[in-house]
């Protein structure tokens, strides 16, 4: 484990192992299979990568998208690490090119897509080679029980019989227990070591809200972070046109990204996004899986995700480097009927279902007024140790429930069974409001006992308490037009034999912080040395954060070193990134200390390293 350390330090400027990465790396070095569930900014990556530039020979590393590999491939050239990729990007004299850099050894890692990888041509070409082992990263997707499941990862049972005696080693962020059995058994794993590791992200706040006006809830989000990276994701592709063209109008830089586009501009905005020539990419969940960058600083589901472990892979995608971000959920009742009919179109029968009881799940975890980390971690079989996590709407005492919510609800489910449950919500809701809209009166409704019984509450108070009263199992929705129907459960409820749980969201919110990320950082000095990693990275042609990530900016402005041994103390900084850059830095920090009169070279040590430490109340309110 010391070597292994000094590899890390020397390529990556890492002193120390994230949870179970020693565990995972033991398994890659003394070639016991392995499956490690690690969450998105977890360090996966560095749990195959490090062993293969130790050990002697060549890793196979399976990824799924192009994008990912060039990313990862960048990153490992920038650390020092020999590294290629195969697929169809490349030209045929390219490939040539890399065949030759495997036979020659020169390689440590070879990245290839899973389909590519199974062909018997492939095979064979490998079997001359010293391999040292075969990584499968988003190992999920080839299970038919995961949240992605990819038809072409099924083939992957093939490397077994091919290579005998390599260790496989599968990585993914999300699965569940019947995920993990799963993957265990597709890929014919021996004995493998079983490493599961934390699912929360302290660093991530999650805060679940009723829609109401979409744009204007987006961009309180995108305010909170001027300049910052952020994803928006939407359901449909129409949704995605949509939110993007009403988000460039109103001055923010924003792209859309869909399976719609034409290749040429869906790479083209995917590409802006990375380099970080535009802030806000608006994208259907095609968007994000070969997606490295580590900086975004906000993710906001526009539209309800279609499971829990969809939005874990999703929001997962902020806060990849550590350090604090913010992820909002926007939802209605509608998202749900939107993924029904999405899925009784496109799946069978047995996948349907579990699809459905998925939604479900999703469903109840919008409505819930339950810790949102606890919640998460609860559905992968986890306990949450903090009874309050500081980071979520609900701890942050955001939301409150209500005091009498049986009265409440009674008063609802008694409008419905006098509208002869035959309206949807909206209807409803004109109804216990008191309306004077025409099709009220034409329907003789302003005659019911229930009408204007909650005249004094807010549409959007009672729309969500409707939501979550089908949450909860006593109203369902039905049909075509979502009419609402009183469920069993329902009339024990208007008899008074069971309390429902009912909230709402307090008075607009303060913007949450975590100031603690930022103590002693300078701000102007952060910008300064952004700027410059911007410079570098489109010299090179490489995404910004490959260059630096920004906790190792932060450090930079926090310590502002001017001596090239102290750069090594740096986070993420290891020898070849000082040599490459270390006189570029240096020079920036010094010039802009001596134009602002700074004092430059603070002693570096952990107790002062703030931005490392994630303490139980991240996100306290200014």
């Amino acid at each position: 484990m010391d070597s292994l350390l000094s590899v890390i330090r020397k390529h990556w400027g890492y002193d120390s192992f994230r949870p179970l990465q020693r565990e995972a790396m033991t398994a890659a070095m003394e070639s016991q299979d392995s499956l490690t569930v690690l969450p998105t900014g977890g360090g996966k990556s560095l749990c195959y990568q490090a062993p293969a530039v130790h050990r002697d020979g060549m890793a196979v590393v399976v990824s799924p998208l192009i994008a990912l590999m060039k990313d990862q491939v960048d990153a490992l050239s920038e650390c020092g690490v020999p590294a290629a990729y195969v697929n169809s990007s490349l030209t045929a004299q390219e490939r040539m090119e890399v065949a030759g850099r495997v036979r020659r050894g020169e390689l440590k890692m070879l990245f290839a897509a899973p389909e590519r990888l199974v062909q018997q041509r492939t095979i064979e070409f490998l079997a001359d080679v010293e391999l040292s082992f075969i990584a499968i990263d988003e190992a999920h997707c080839i299970s038919n029980w995961g949240h992605d499941f990819r038809p072409e990862y099924r083939r992957l049972s093939d490397l077994r019989q091919a290579f005998p005696d390599i260790s496989i080693h599968a990585f993914t962020a999300t699965a569940t227990e019947r995920v993990r059995r799963d993957i265990g058994e597709q890929l014919k794993l021996k004995a493998p070591r079983i490493l599961v590791g934390s699912f929360d992200r302290p660093n991530l706040l999650y805060r679940v809200e009723r829609r109401h006006d979409v744009i204007g809830q987006i961009r309180e989000v995108i305010d909170r972070h001027p300049n910052e990276s952020g994803i928006v994701y939407c359901i449909s592709r129409s949704s995605v046109e949509e939110t993007a063209s009403t988000l460039s109008s109103l001055g923010y830089r924003t792209l859309p990204y869909h399976a719609g586009l034409e290749p040429d501009r869906r790479k083209a905005n995917q590409e802006a996004f990375i380099d970080e020539k535009t802030d806000i990419i608006v994208a259907t969940v095609a968007f994000g899986m070969g997606i490295d960058k580590s900086n975004v600083r906000y993710v906001v589901h526009a539209e309800m995700p279609r499971s829990i472990e969809a939005y874990q892979q999703e929001s997962g995608r902020a806060g990849r480097d550590g350090l604090e971000a913010e992820c909002s959920l926007i939802y209605s009742g509608r998202d749900t009927s939107t993924w029904e009919f999405l899925i009784n179109q496109s799946e069978n029968e047995d996948n349907r279902v579990t699809s459905l009881q998925a939604l479900g799940r999703m469903e109840s975890f919008c409505f819930s007024s339950v810790c949102r980390h606890r919640q998460l971690v609860g559905h992968f079989g986890q306990q949450l140790e903090k009874e309050n996590c500081g980071a979520c709407d609900v701890c942050l005492n955001e939301i409150e429930s209500l005091q009498d919510p049986l009265v409440l609800a009674q008063k609802i489910i008694s409008s419905i069974y006098r509208q002869e449950q035959r309206y949807g919500a909206e209807y409803t809701s004109l109804v216990l409001r008191g309306s004077k809209s025409k099709k009220v009166l034409t329907n003789g409704h302003d005659q019911l006992s229930t009408y204007g019984l909650l005249k004094d509450e807010s549409e959007r108070d009672l729309r969500g308490w409707i939501d979550q009263l089908v949450a909860q199992g006593l109203l369902r929705r039905s049909g075509e037009y979502s009419v609402l129907v009183i469920t069993d459960t329902g009339f024990q409820l208007l008899k008074g034999e069971l309390t429902p749980q009912l909230t709402r969201p307090k008075t607009r919110r303060q913007a949450a912080s975590a100031t603690h990320k930022w103590e002693g950082v300078d701000r102007g000095l952060f910008e300064n040395l952004r700027q410059m990693r911007m410079d570098i990275a489109a010299e090179r042609g490489v995404p910004p954060y490959v260059i630096f990530g920004d906790m190792t900016l932060r450090e930079l402005a926090r310590f502002r070193p001017t001596r090239a041994g102290d750069l090594l103390q740096i986070y993420g900084i290891g020898q070849q990134k000082q040599a490459e850059f270390g006189g570029t830095v240096i020079e920036r920090i010094t010039e802009y200390c001596l134009e602002d009169d700074l004092v430059t070279n603070l002693p570096i040590s952990d107790t002062n390293r703030t931005a490392r430490k994630v303490p139980p109340d991240s996100f306290r309110r200014r």
